[in-house]
């Protein structure tokens, strides 16, 4: 993968060079990307003095960021106690099963990654369903397909 050296010389910039700060360089350079591109951490690993490794353990360390290319949405199905007890599984297998990817996958089109998360708080909405950031409350089954075509008209 070719970074945008220009792009991330900016992101070093906005954060002042500050080696405190680079778990927030490497959230930009996944929103920038979609992922965390290994020749990324090591621009910004050399450029800051930091050992890569260190590096690779703090983008390996959080969940949030990846290593993987990820879809250009994001689909968090709510596994909470409410959401669970409301048929979350079957949700989430309905993604699985419409998407042809399993949980943590990304499809081939790179337009979906799926993931389930223990709770996004919205636990009067359950079974929530997050797209990015639009939340899809009251979820059924029958409604993951309808939500998938949402986005598949949007692209």
């Amino acid at each position: 993968m070719e970074i945008d050296e220009v792009k991330l010389d900016s992101i070093l910039e906005k954060y002042g060079r500050d080696k405190s700060l680079l778990l927030g360089m490497f959230q930009d350079i996944q929103r920038e990307y979609r992922y965390l591109p290994k020749e990324a951490i090591k621009y910004l690993c050399e450029r800051l003095n930091i050992p890569v490794i260190k590096g690779y353990e703090m983008a390996t360390f959080y969940k949030a960021l990846s290593l993987v290319p990820r879809g250009r949405h994001t689909i968090h199905v709510c596994m909470g106690t409410a959401c669970h007890l409301k048929g979350a599984p079957g949700i989430l297998e309905a993604f699985e099963r419409e998407l042809k990817i399993k949980r943590g996958g990304t499809t081939d089109d790179m337009l979906f990654t799926l993931e389930s998360v223990n709770c996004l708080g919205a636990c009067a909405l359950a079974p929530l369903v997050r797209i990015d950031e639009k939340d899809y409350g009251k979820v059924n089954q029958t409604g993951v397909k309808k939500i998938i075509e949402e986005y598949k008209s949007g692209e």
